[in-house]
């Protein structure tokens, strides 16, 4: 992003532009930013460019699967585009933790799925479109023929001309959608990579193996969940049981490591929701009924009265400290 923006981001953590450190990154820890440290970058760079729609194309074209590293030449030599986006959803994690890409080839029309798995930051939504607009250009570039979308959509509003963002796309885009996705034919599964080799392919793919075995897990459960929870709200409050299986755990496994913790399902839930509410009174200029339905609750009422339970002031009282700028 930062190329894309006309500056250079160095191996030293410093953003340079015209000759100058304008900003400096953290220096990682065990080699990994903190996704806060990264989005609050991310929200920089794009709060200096005028025109967030001509950053996302240029972003688009920059960014290529070689990028990505193995995964990137894991994907360009798998034999079809399937097998490149079965090998983005299973490991994804060796690049990020902050989100995952998940493959729905149930239906027609077929869909990459794109699914948060932080908490809140101003910067998602334009993030989000980020990551569309850099797949659906690298889907592009490493197929054999064309690959043609059905549609893109977006589950944030739009903030510029849906129009510029359908001639990038070159289809249809659909804001304020229940997922973050493109939708393609079934058939377009199966056109063949430009440089796919299944011996390459499945070789590069046994190193992933050993790259994502010997990822450290975050050992709290707590933070695991949290991770989870947060993206999910808006949909309404999840359930357990639902939310055990995308873990891959059973709802008693759950319930038990928890209760290791010294926690409980709802504490979690608790926690996620009134740090959500609390970051977007804060930080965004949704009305408190949007804040109510996006931390998980259908009625603001209830929504006002479980915040002063949590905060000890009302919704309003609460966002009067932090005047927006």
């Amino acid at each position: 992003m930062a190329q894309a923006a006309g500056m250079t981001l160095r191996d030293d953590g410093a953003l340079v532009s015209g000759g100058v450190v304008v900003r400096r990154l953290p220096q990682p820890t065990d080699g990994r930013l903190a996704d806060t440290d990264y989005f609050d970058l991310l929200d920089w760079i794009r709060r200096q460019h005028e025109d967030e729609v001509a950053l996302l194309e240029a972003y688009a074209k920059v960014i290529r699967v070689d990028d990505i590293g193995v995964l990137g030449l894991s994907m360009k030599t798998a034999p079809t585009l399937r097998a490149s986006l079965e090998r983005v959803e299973r490991y994804w994690r060796v690049v990020t933790d902050t989100a995952v890409y998940r493959l729905d080839d149930s239906g027609d029309p077929a869909c990459l799925l794109f699914e948060a798995r932080t908490g809140h930051h101003p910067v998602l939504e334009f993030r989000n479109e980020g990551a569309l607009a850099g797949s659906a250009h690298n889907m592009r570039q490493i197929v054999e023929g064309q690959l043609v979308l059905e549609h893109v959509s977006f589950r944030h509003a739009c903030r510029s001309d849906p129009d510029r963002y359908a001639a990038h796309f070159g289809c249809p885009v659909h804001f304020e959608a229940d997922r973050n996705a493109i939708a393609f034919k079934p058939e377009m599964l199966d056109l063949p990579n430009r440089l796919g080799d299944a011996a390459v392919s499945d070789f590069l793919t046994a190193h992933l193996e050993t790259e994502i075995g010997s990822l450290r897990g975050d050992p709290s459960l707590r933070a695991a969940l949290l991770r989870r929870l947060t993206p999910a709200l808006s949909n309404g409050v999840p359930q357990a049981g639902e939310v055990a299986r995308d873990m891959g755990l059973s709802e008693r496994t759950l319930y038990r490591r928890l209760a290791e913790e010294g926690l409980t399902f709802r504490d979690v839930l608790i926690e996620a929701q009134s740090s959500l509410a609390q970051e977007l009174l804060r930080d965004s200029t949704s009305s408190i009924a949007e804040i109510a339905f996006l931390t998980g609750f259908s009625e603001q009422s209830t929504f006002s009265r479980a915040f002063k339970r949590w905060v000890g002031q009302a919704p309003a009282q609460f966002r009067q400290q932090f005047p927006v700028p």
